[in-house]
């Protein structure tokens, strides 16, 4: 039985349920952030959250996690509201105070990826590789894109590569592929762009 299939459960089970459903299966591998908890608003537990995933109407969820200390804690959610764009009111199962909401501040959200809504070819830009493993044709693997940053007339990709940050654009010139269901961008990195970072 998956967490999503655990509605019956009530309370300090279900809250059980889903501890230990993350502590044995749950990876951050296994999940996609969708925002981040700005703040609580009102004395009753609700949280304000910057929702910066695209296509956020298209999610479809009863649970969420958040990343406390480098772990995922998991939360069923009682109400999600988005009023306007990016802007998300959640309120939590057993968060029913502003004491035990106002630790969950500056959490990033996440979803299970069977969450993830699969988008059309025609749909996907450049910012959908957030999360994608890049493949430089000679280096082999850099790692997973943890980072979009917008620059002018460019997008910039940070990768986790030999344990040093690493930025690359993403452009025509960079970019040789792009295998959307295993989720890897394939590049051709200038020749001594690696150099920089590992010297």
């Amino acid at each position: 039985m998956s967490y999503s299939e655990a509605p019956h459960l009530t309370g300090v089970l279900r809250y059980t349920f889903l501890q230990a459903f993350v502590n044995t299966t749950m990876k951050k591998e296994d999940c996609f952030r969708i925002g981040s908890v700005l703040k609580t608003r009102g004395l009753k537990g609700e949280l304000q959250a910057y929702i910066d995933f695209d296509a956020p109407e298209k999610l479809e969820f009863d649970a969420l996690f958040l990343e406390v200390n480098g772990k995922l804690v998991p939360y069923f959610v009682e109400s999600f509201k988005m009023p306007q764009k990016n802007t998300a009111f959640i309120y939590l199962e057993d968060v029913d105070h502003i004491d035990k909401a106002s630790p969950l501040a500056k959490k990033d959200i996440y979803l299970a990826n069977k969450h993830k809504p699969v988008k059309n070819e025609d749909d996907f830009t450049l910012r959908d590789l957030m999360g994608f493993t890049a493949i430089d044709e000679d280096e082999g693997e850099l790692g997973e894109i943890i980072e979009l940053q917008d620059l002018p007339q460019q997008l910039i990709a940070t990768v986790i590569y030999k344990n040093r940050e690493v930025l690359f654009p993403l452009s025509e010139g960079i970019i040789t592929g792009i295998d959307v269901v295993k989720e890897i961008v394939y590049v051709d990195l200038p020749e001594g762009l690696l150099d920089i970072y590992l010297d």
